[in-house]
């Protein structure tokens, strides 16, 4: 199987690579997302991705929409269009014959992605992992602030800027529309989430929250660590293989 490859999405390229346990010949995948401005070789990213490897899964690192390698402009990116990546990412992996099981592995927006389609398709995963779940981002756009930047909600300016980057404003659109609450409610397998209690980008309490929402949901919090695990990435590695240690 090749390694890197691109997964077409109504004509958008996702950059995408395979890492699979040594001598697998059938088994689990996990699909793992980044986040917002991020992509698929950050090290909190590439750190889960060899944790859920060593612990027998295969992963597939997928770059949404305008981020990474793959196709399209950050500033036009949205959740939707996250979501239909997310809906290509999963008719690729129902042809590949090699996986039994199928998991689904986000942080930040991909946490918050990774909790939608979750809901989505609720029968085709055996577990969801979002990582510091950027969840209030629907919220927070209805209530007019994204990242910093602050906007009338009701007459949503074409552009959106803060610090180093610019929004079109139908990410804003987009968001406000999102009840992520609606998809925790449709997903009854188990959840684990892990969230620094020190995140300075996605409150802790949005993690605490969506544990309690979630029907069959732990939460693992990561004491004193930010929103990429600077501090105890170690822990988080933990986590994930003694998650699928119980498992597999």
């Amino acid at each position: 199987m090749q390694n890197e490859f691109f997964i077409d999405s109504d004509g958008i390229k996702l950059h995408a690579k395979m890492d699979c346990p040594e001598g697998i010949t059938k088994g689990p995948l996990c699909i793992l997302i980044h986040g917002f401005t991020g992509h698929m070789e950050e090290e909190h990213i590439l750190a889960a991705k060899d944790a859920i490897v060593e612990s027998g899964v295969s992963v597939l690192r997928v770059e949404m929409y305008g981020h990474g390698k793959s196709g399209g402009e950050f500033k036009n990116h949205n959740l939707y269009k996250w979501v239909n990546n997310a809906f290509s990412v999963m008719d690729y992996v129902k042809k590949l014959d090699f996986v039994t099981d199928l998991y689904l592995c986000g942080h930040s927006q991909g946490g918050l992605l990774t909790m939608l389609i979750g809901g989505m398709f609720p029968d085709a995963f055996k577990a969801i992992i979002p990582l510091s779940p950027a969840w209030m981002i629907p919220e927070v756009a209805r209530q007019g602030s994204i990242l910093g930047a602050s906007f009338d909600p009701k007459n949503i300016p074409e552009v959106v800027s803060s610090g180093d980057f610019e929004l079109s404003g139908d990410y804003i659109r987009a968001a406000q529309t999102i009840h992520v609450e609606d998809e925790i409610e449709r997903y009854d397998g188990p959840v684990l989430i892990i969230h620094g209690d020190d995140d300075e980008a996605v409150p802790y309490s949005w993690g605490v929250e969506a544990s309690k929402l979630y029907k069959n949901a732990k939460l693992v919090t990561i004491h004193g660590d930010d929103h990429c695990y600077t501090r105890h990435l170690n822990e988080v590695t933990a986590a994930l293989k003694e998650f699928f240690s119980q498992e597999l």
